[in-house]
């Protein structure tokens, strides 16, 4: 399966992105994805070294639209956790 130009191991590799990442990603493909780990794991580690060198890949309103999907992505898997609508679910949806 490929889309995009990614291929099925290339989003195996994300997860192991620290070891592999180097071999697979862009340097501005890496930033975004350690971005959007720590914004879901560690938002307070996001200091201004991190900010300095996000910037310097992403432009701001590139950085807005981005965190924009990871808060969505985020928010919407907590949310099917909670309501775990492939189990039972009191709401219709």
């Amino acid at each position: 399966m490929e889309q995009q130009g990614l291929t099925e191991a290339d989003y195996e590799a994300v997860a192991d992105w620290r070891d592999s990442g180097a071999e697979r990603f862009s340097e501005r493909e890496l930033v975004a994805i350690e971005y959007a780990e720590l914004f879901a794991t560690d938002h307070l580690a996001l200091d201004e070294a991190f900010w300095v060198r996000f910037r310097s890949h992403w432009a701001d309103a590139e950085i807005m639209d981005l965190s924009v999907c990871v808060a969505s992505f985020l928010g919407m898997g907590r949310l099917t956790q909670v309501l775990a609508p492939e189990q039972s679910c009191p709401m219709e949806i």
